[in-house]
């Protein structure tokens, strides 16, 4: 169960966060902490509708306000729709979190082009076309924060992931031009590069041979990418942050 921060710290009142793949995981988490901040939330999912709806009812049991809405974000016309209803419950959008990711992990010479095509097409044209059909809006009002979930392989590289780290280093990049591009509006746009953390996708990786590579010699919680996600997201101190890319990763990548 989710507890309201203090009206002190509730830096989105009235505000508006639209979070992609909020149904479980980091999305879930992330959708519960900004409706802690004091924000409306709409928790967009693809499949889970019953999970969807959970989350909703945890935000609306303790006094916040959320509504859940299917798109597959890899889809033009399904994000349109997905902002459209939006604005038309809301009236705006303040915070855009682009989460919803799959894996299909393989070695390369194994790797079909049909899986290769479709973690690009979610992971990566899904925060293109997400990011691109709200920045009208937020443009117009001068204000937004968009926060892009990167990960460690998109840096690092992790054998069997060459689908998903491609598509994590180009979320990467993505974010760094629409920063530049977006800034002279008041618009951030920052991404979270997390490391392995403990959710249903990473469920199967999970093994002692991994915690080698990270120095904290554990996994990661949502709770704890939702924190920093949270930050610069409501915070007014991360008004001045953009283009970057913050890791949540235990240690695992130090530039």
């Amino acid at each position: 169960m989710i507890e309201l921060l203090p009206e002190t710290v509730q830096y989105l009142q009235n505000r508006v966060s639209l979070v992609t793949g909020a149904s479980r995981g980091i999305g879930r988490a992330t959708a519960l902490a900004l409706a802690a901040a004091g924000s409306k939330v709409v928790v967009n999912y693809a499949n889970s509708s019953t999970a969807a709806e959970e989350v909703v009812q945890e935000i609306t049991a303790v006094g916040g306000e959320a509504i859940a809405l299917r798109a597959n974000v890899s889809q033009p016309g399904e994000v349109d729709n997905l902002i459209s209803e939006t604005l038309q419950k809301f009236g705006r959008i303040d915070v855009v979190i682009n989460n919803a990711g799959i894996t299909k992990d393989t070695l390369l010479l194994r790797m079909k082009p049909q899986d290769w095509q479709a973690v690009i097409d979610l992971n990566l044209t899904g925060v293109f076309l997400v990011t691109k059909a709200v920045s009208k809006p937020m443009l117009k009002q001068r204000s937004g924060r968009i926060i892009n979930i990167a990960s460690v392989t998109g840096q690092m590289g992790n054998p069997g992931q060459a689908n998903y780290s491609a598509a994590k280093a180009g979320v990467i990049g993505f974010t760094k031009t629409v920063a530049k591009e977006m800034a002279s509006r008041g618009v951030t746009v920052n991404a979270v590069a997390p490391g392995f953390i403990a959710t249903d996708m990473t469920k199967d990786l999970e093994s002692s041979e991994i915690l080698k590579f990270i120095p904290l010699n554990r996994y990661g919680k949502p709770e704890e990418v939702a924190g920093t996600i949270r930050f610069l997201a409501a915070d007014p101190a991360a008004a001045y942050i953009t283009g970057q890319v913050f890791n949540v990763d235990g240690g695992m990548v130090m530039a």
